[in-house]
């Protein structure tokens, strides 16, 4: 079974609006580039089968991180919520998709994936999403802990700063062996 991991595609990142959607290095929003590549993948794993995974922050409105960060993603805001053009779909036989909360970077940090790829064993992880120097990178890297083999679509991935991006990219095939294509 394959696994595909959805990292923080929601409107605070994503959408003209939100609070971490734009790039402070180029002013551009950085995430809307991948938002149709996403939608691509996520289409092949509903008509063929396999696990899909969204993992979202979810934060309480005094989280810690927001000593770093302006405040994002707090849970029950219209930021918080996945992008409309990515929206999870309706359960099917073939398909199963899975929405966990998560308050820190790693998608792996108190949000249950852990036990759902005990349950799945999944055969690899396709992980997209935003941002790859951030939760994406930590997510990867999980997987790569768990010796489960890691694909990263260069299209399917984004970050506020591009060279943190490319360097990030390397990172996670040459340190995790991830493939990044």
């Amino acid at each position: 079974m394959k696994m595909l991991v959805i990292v923080d595609m929601l409107k605070d990142f994503c959408d003209k609006d939100g609070v971490l959607a734009t790039s402070p290095v180029t002013g551009e929003l950085y995430a809307k580039d991948i938002i149709a590549p996403i939608a691509g993948i996520l289409e092949d794993f509903r008509e063929k089968g396999g696990v899909v995974v969204w993992v979202n922050d979810a934060h309480a409105s005094d989280d810690k991180e927001f000593e770093i960060w302006p405040a994002h993603a707090v849970k029950g805001t219209d930021g918080a919520k996945i992008i409309d053009e990515l929206a999870p779909g309706v359960v099917k036989d073939d398909y199963f998709e899975h929405v966990l909360e998560k308050t820190r970077y790693s998608g792996f940090f108190g949000t249950g994936l852990n036990g759902l790829v005990d349950v799945v064993k999944p055969e690899s992880a396709t992980v997209v999403g935003v941002c790859t120097s951030i939760c994406v990178m930590d997510t990867v890297g999980g997987f790569a802990n768990r010796d489960i083999e890691v694909i990263v679509p260069k299209n399917c991935v984004a970050d506020f700063d591009p060279k943190m991006h490319e360097m990030c990219l390397e990172r996670m095939k040459n340190i995790y062996q991830a493939k990044v294509e």
